[in-house]
């Protein structure tokens, strides 16, 4: 075990020159300055919406416009008893709205058609793949766009808006939006829709107990230490997530095990079937989170 993974578990070396780390945080860490936007497109600022106390007490999330653009859909939904079916409808109604299968009338006057076919499919199972690819950049820039989270990994940390790595991030992004079909907007569509669901089949339900399997723990930024030692953390813009905790112990040594609002879900393996295969994966916007951690 690491010295960085064993702060975790409070057996580090040396723990008084590390106070961030090893004493009980004496108020509430908040998310910082350098991970979130002024503005964002939803109806809480990033502050609130990825802080800890959001964590512990969640309000819902309204993605600006988003309801208001396609109330026939959610009109629809509402008239649709059965879970199959609506997922049915809403596939249908993505296809439809943004003429995935008829370019030509979304705009689509020639060329390569690679880019134009990119859609909300292709980008979840691109991140599914890897969460560090163009797709997972254009995944993270969405919840940047949308809720004013900045990312804090992408192959490797982003810590420095006007370094290489950040850069590169940047870039990725840009390439894969670039001649897509209003992508974001599509993305859009698959959160509010997710939230529909929890809504429809979870009334009441505010949190989701879900884990990660993790190697080091060194590796991710840790604010605090909440009651108990536990860490409490600033997770990247969006992560992999899943609700089965051995599932989470074939990827790592440790697991950590996370209380997440549902709405900061914005897509999981079984809201339309055959899109996501395995691992029972949640996507998981971040923010700061308390966690427990645990050594297998």
């Amino acid at each position: 075990m690491k010295n960085t993974d064993r702060q975790f578990f409070g057996e580090a070396p040396g723990c008084d020159n590390s106070p961030t780390l090893c004493r009980a945080a004496d108020k509430e860490p908040t998310l910082p300055r350098d991970a979130r936007l002024p503005i964002n497109r939803c109806n809480l600022p990033a502050v609130i919406l990825g802080s800890l106390s959001y964590q512990r007490h969640p309000a819902p999330l309204k993605l600006d416009g988003v309801e208001e653009l396609h109330r026939d859909l959610l009109r629809r939904l509402d008239a649709t008893p059965e879970p199959g079916r609506r997922a049915e409808i809403f596939q249908d109604y993505v296809t439809v709205h943004f003429c995935l299968d008829h370019l030509e009338e979304a705009g689509f006057s020639g060329g390569p058609k690679g880019r134009a076919k990119a859609n909300y499919v292709r980008m979840l199972r691109g991140w599914s793949f890897d969460s560090d690819s163009r797709e997972g950049a254009v995944m993270k820039g969405w919840v940047e766009s949308r809720f004013g989270l900045l990312p804090r990994y992408h192959g490797e940390p982003l810590r420095d808006q006007g370094g290489t790595a950040y850069q590169r991030y940047v870039e990725m992004r840009a390439q894969g939006l670039y001649g897509t079909n209003a992508l974001e907007a599509q993305l859009d569509l698959v959160y509010a829709y997710c939230q529909y669901e929890f809504a429809r089949q979870q009334p009441g339900v505010s949190h989701l107990t879900l884990h990660r399997g993790v190697n080091h723990l060194g590796e991710h930024e840790r604010l605090a230490d909440g009651p108990g030692g536990r860490p409490v953390l600033l997770l990247n813009s969006l992560n992999s997530f899943t609700c089965n905790r051995e599932r989470a112990g074939e990827f790592g040594d440790f697991i950590l095990t996370l209380q997440v609002p549902v709405t900061k879900v914005l897509f999981h393996c079984r809201l339309l079937p055959g899109t996501l295969q395995g691992e029972e994966e949640f996507l998981v916007i971040g923010g700061v989170y308390g966690a427990e951690c645990a050594f297998l």
